[in-house]
């Protein structure tokens, strides 16, 4: 059996009230991770005096100043020693058995470079059960990450190579920064399931990205047209035209009527290129 050795990168940025939630998700695993790197993305709170308590039992990487997720991680990656990258968000935990279960999905499937596994969902302290179009995917699933993003960082273990091959995290991402890279790897890469759900992720908390910018899709558009010339199946192609085309008329609408006429103007324009596109079925 090939040996599944796996660094954990942990990001945080100002949560001293719940790092340590995440931290111990980690340190009790069934099956240990054999590195696990906490990058500080510059707080501001108690996080680091509450990180020191670890010490011995994680790596501790600091910011010198507030760079954002992409940055972090993409850190802990440069930094890892091991070949296998996990992800944990600060605000998420994991079920004991996460790392042994991906572990032996990998050793089962030594041609997979990546796996998700299911996840539980908690929204102010409340379980809520994701609608369909949420559910996990396995697979060749690039059409599926086309209109959502479907594919979650701490869920996710995955092979370093792929980072060599398609890149790390874009740093000039101020949200989506996840979902622009499941749409990086998934045309190249097979991406493995795991039904068991091994993760709980926390919502609606203030600090969540998804509350702190208008018009999400702005980001997802942006990672949609990095692909708009790329040779890749029709089927696939097509999925992709019709989204942004449709994404970009939401996104529109909605500047309009924040008065952002300017904005407004742009994905509409933008909206008719890609129905021209469409029309002409040049793809």
């Amino acid at each position: 059996m090939i040996p599944v050795n796996i660094s954990v990168i942990i990001p945080t940025y100002n949560r001293a009230s719940i790092i340590e939630r995440a931290l111990e998700s980690v340190l009790l695993q069934s099956s240990q991770a054999q590195e696990i790197i906490v990058v500080d993305d510059a707080s501001t709170d108690n996080t680091a005096e509450i990180l020191e308590k670890y010490s011995g039992k994680i790596r501790i990487t600091t910011n010198l100043e507030n760079r954002g997720v992409s940055f972090s991680r993409n850190a802990g990656i440069q930094a890892a020693m091991n070949e296998w990258i996990a992800f944990l968000d600060s605000d998420d935990q994991w079920e004991s058995e996460k790392l042994e279960k991906q572990k032996q999905f990998h050793a089962d499937h030594p041609e997979l470079m990546i796996s998700q596994c299911d996840e539980i969902w908690i929204r102010n302290g409340v379980r809520v059960n994701p609608m369909d179009k949420h559910a996990k995917r396995g697979g060749w699933i690039f059409e599926a990450c086309v209109p959502i993003c479907i594919v979650s960082p701490s869920a996710v273990i995955i092979h370093k190579q792929i980072f060599k091959h398609i890149g790390l995290f874009d740093v000039n991402f101020l949200a989506c920064e996840d979902y622009d890279l499941w749409l990086r790897i998934a045309p190249h890469y097979e991406i493995g399931l795991l039904a068991d759900k091994l993760v709980t992720r926390f919502g609606g908390h203030e600090d969540q990205l998804s509350r702190k910018y208008w018009g999400m899709d702005r980001f997802r558009i942006t990672a949609m047209e990095k692909h708009v010339a790329s040779e890749m199946d029709a089927a696939w192609k097509k999925t992709l035209l019709e989204e942004l085309e449709f994404k970009c008329g939401v996104v529109a609408a909605g500047a309009k009527k924040r008065n952002k006429l300017e904005t407004a103007t742009l994905y509409f324009e933008k909206q008719q290129s890609f129905q021209k596109i469409l029309n002409s079925g040049k793809r």
